[in-house]
């Protein structure tokens, strides 16, 4: 099939001496859905690659969607999901050591591992196998960076990330400005002191990308906000901050937590949190697609499957590959 960005043909070839598969694509292409159909065909377990799905009681509004890890009444296991309390901030470096345990608790039982999400710095981090030492602040690149949009700290993201893809931040996505320039802080001082050891190995796996339709992605995010918001998630968030979690912690999260934080505390009417809210999610959703993109430029080969096919062609397809 024809590939989003580069309009050239996926290459169909053998991945049986792959140790893994690995599923990506934008928030709302279906993914988590094509995993977990693919790990009940395959007798395989789910580990997830979301950096905010890892925190309890953080549901709706991260799209846990646990019901999609039961496929015809048959309970599909996944891993690194509600494995720490909200309020905390989950980075790379406790991701890649908690991945790797969930992995090699998969693979010592002869079982499947299926990396599936959307956080392409998790997914990058344990294909490549790197993690780093703590990095300083940079007052001076702070500065420098303090008015840029996050868009155009996205681009140097991706641009030093070219330059220095041997080499892992230790970041979440990035869905902030405050997290862009903290992932850019730390690849720059990797570009002058790069840091060459390996806490974790690289992993040989079968790379498939979902491949949704801009526009149907667009109005599946749209109907999906709604659905979000009609399930509880703004009575989610109000309960997170009645437990205490200061709302700036959440505002940290992005997206949902954030939006809808403001909303909670009057910074926001009603109106002015969906409307920013949808807006940023479908940023968003682009700035996955670009750091995909980024991957196929920096060696990874990404066979991409179409989002609108039946399930059980999709997960032929894939079987096929592997």
């Amino acid at each position: 099939m024809k590939n989003e960005f580069t309009g050239e043909s996926t290459v169909v070839g053998t991945a049986s001496d792959k140790r893994m598969i690995t599923i990506l694509g934008p928030t709302a292409s279906g993914k988590t859905d094509l995993a977990a159909h693919l790990a009940a065909r395959l007798n395989a377990e789910i580990i997830s690659a979301d950096s905010r799905q890892v925190y309890r009681g953080m549901d709706i509004g991260t799209g846990k969607d646990l019901a999609d890890y039961t496929v015809a009444g048959q309970a599909i296991p996944y891993h690194l999901i509600d494995i720490c309390e909200p309020g905390t901030k989950y980075n790379l470096f406790r991701y890649q050591q908690d991945f790797l345990d969930s992995y090699e608790d998969i693979r010592s039982k002869g079982v499947l591992p299926i990396l599936c999400g959307g956080t392409g710095l998790y997914i990058e981090a344990v294909l490549k196998g790197y993690s780093l030492s703590p990095v300083p602040q940079n007052p001076e690149l702070r500065k420098a960076l303090e008015d840029k949009t996050l868009e155009e700290l996205t681009t140097m993201l991706v641009e030093l990330k070219e330059k220095n893809h041997s080499v892992m931040h230790n970041k979440t996505d990035v869905d902030s400005c405050q997290r862009a320039i903290r992932a850019i802080e730390i690849e720059t001082y990797n570009l002058t002191k790069p840091t060459e050891e390996r806490q974790c190995p690289p992993i040989d796996s079968l790379i498939i990308g979902v491949d949704i339709d801009r526009e149907a992605r667009r109005k599946k995010i749209t109907t999906r906000l709604k659905a979000r918001l009609k399930e509880g998630m703004v009575e989610e968030i109000e309960g997170l901050l009645k437990q205490g979690i200061p709302a700036d912690d959440l505002i940290y999260y992005g997206l949902e937590y954030k939006y809808v934080t403001e909303y909670l505390i009057g910074r926001l009417s009603y109106d002015e949190m969906f409307r920013q809210l949808e807006i940023a999610i479908h940023q968003f959703a682009k700035r996955q697609m670009t750091w995909f993109r980024g991957m196929e430029r920096r060696g990874f080969t990404i066979h991409w499957v179409n989002a609108a096919q039946k399930m059980e062609d999709k997960v032929e397809e894939i079987i096929k590959l592997w």
